[in-house]
């Protein structure tokens, strides 16, 4: 009889196991695929991919911006990140640009100067990327009556650009004329890109050329070895760097243009407003990881007004550093970026954001759930040895040889 009692109860714990397991398993199955589900709702609604596709607003065409863009192409190109270059008069239109809600440029480069806090409070800065002087070119039959902008009669009433309309190089010539008392009938000032400008001061169409421009920009190179050009110092440097502090004094040595012939014949001093790196709050911390990646690759190297490693800087000139810019010119890239491909960096970083909160409430209840599983199936087989005691009893209670067909029966529901 106690033989009997135990394979009975061994077999119906085991069958009843082997019915009901599902009950169980697709449950548990059906919470994990609720938390994966809901995982990836979180990460795409919470941290959304970084854009494929980003505009960046730059100078005129062969301008120092539009240089400095064509370089950030080709590095976000590497990434599987289309950076799309989109041609303005200058610093002026980037800035109408990147503050007007309905373009859909993101970054660009803004002449130090041009813009404050309060004016652009969607904007923030990524830092300053270069030196951009003002060059003063003017005809040599000129320079010998002249000592810079404070002695300028020599060129009243001839032709002058200063710079398109929209143009940085625009905004900080006329500020300038107009802090040495000269107004806009001075002289015939035209709205010239510094392609054009150059080429019509080497053909003598023009007297004399304002521009904003890079050193190795192509025109500053052409009319500093020009003979018949000349390339105009600042006096009182000094005083339009504390009435201006956006703007930093530097010097062109002499013979720099070009040592055979001399040129420029004298050291020169410019003034020069700094290039900022600007970018839309909002813009996705990857891709601004990214620019600032590239702005490290692109300006860090020596130049004739930079030591290495100058720029990029953490100045906030006119706006306010990003806060992802911040710990960048303290530590670089993040750890995952620096050591994983871009997109994949990226996925692992927004996985970790979520994951790190969400194991710490999935963990103890995946520790939790196998307990409750045994418990449950202990107290569903407890349930069914009350079954098998109400057996017993009826079998112990018949005398030998009687059939016990009769007491087989379905087990109450658990």
């Amino acid at each position: 009889m106690d033989s009997l009692n135990k394979r009975v109860r061994s077999r119906t714990a085991i069958d009843y196991f082997r019915r009901h397991r599902f009950q169980f398993i697709i449950p548990m199955m059906a919470a994990l695929a609720i938390i994966v589900a809901g995982l990836w709702v979180a990460i795409v609604a919470l941290r959304p991919l970084p854009p494929r596709i980003l505009i960046m607003v730059t100078g005129p065409e062969g301008g120092a911006y539009y240089e400095f863009g064509k370089r950030y192409r080709e590095l976000f190109a590497r990434e599987g990140v289309d950076l799309q270059l989109l041609p303005t008069a200058g610093s002026l239109e980037n800035l109408s640009q990147l503050r007007d809600s309905r373009s859909k440029a993101e970054v660009g480069f803004l002449q130090g100067g041009i813009t404050s806090e309060k004016e652009s409070p969607d904007l923030e800065s990524l830092g300053t990327v270069s030196y951009e002087p003002l060059w003063f070119f003017c005809r040599s039959l000129f320079l010998g009556k002249m000592k810079g902008l404070h002695r300028m009669n020599s060129l009243r009433g001839r032709k002058i650009s200063i710079g398109p309309e929209g143009s940085g190089t625009r905004a900080l010539a006329l500020v300038l004329l107009e802090r040495n008392g000269i107004d806009r009938r001075f002289a015939e000032l035209l709205p010239l890109t510094p392609q054009v400008a150059g080429e019509k001061l080497l053909r003598n169409e023009i007297d004399a050329a304002l521009m904003v421009a890079s050193w190795d920009s192509p025109v500053v190179q052409r009319l500093l070895s020009d003979k018949d050009i000349d390339l105009v110092t600042f006096p009182r440097a000094d005083a339009y760097v504390a009435l201006y502090p956006y703007l930093s004094k530097v010097t062109v040595p002499e013979g720099v243009g070009d040592l055979a012939k001399n040129r420029p014949p004298t050291n020169v001093v410019l003034f020069a407003p700094k290039a900022n790196l600007v970018v839309r709050k909002g813009l996705h911390p990857a891709i601004q990881y990214l620019l600032l990646d590239a702005a490290q690759q692109i300006h860090s190297g020596p130049g004739i007004f930079q030591k290495s490693g100058q720029f990029p800087a953490a100045e906030s000139v006119d706006i306010p550093l990003s806060e992802n810019a911040i710990p960048f010119y303290k530590s670089g890239r993040p750890f995952l970026q620096r050591n994983l491909p871009f997109w994949f960096a990226v996925l692992i970083e927004r996985l970790l954001i979520v994951l790190i909160p969400l194991l710490a409430v999935i963990y103890p209840l995946f520790r939790f759930m196998p307990a409750l599983y045994t418990w449950e199936i202990r107290r569903r087989i407890n349930r069914l040895y009350g079954e098998l005691r109400f057996i017993e009893k009826e079998l112990e209670s018949r005398g030998s040889g009687q059939s016990v067909r009769d007491l087989k029966r379905t087990p109450r529901p658990a």
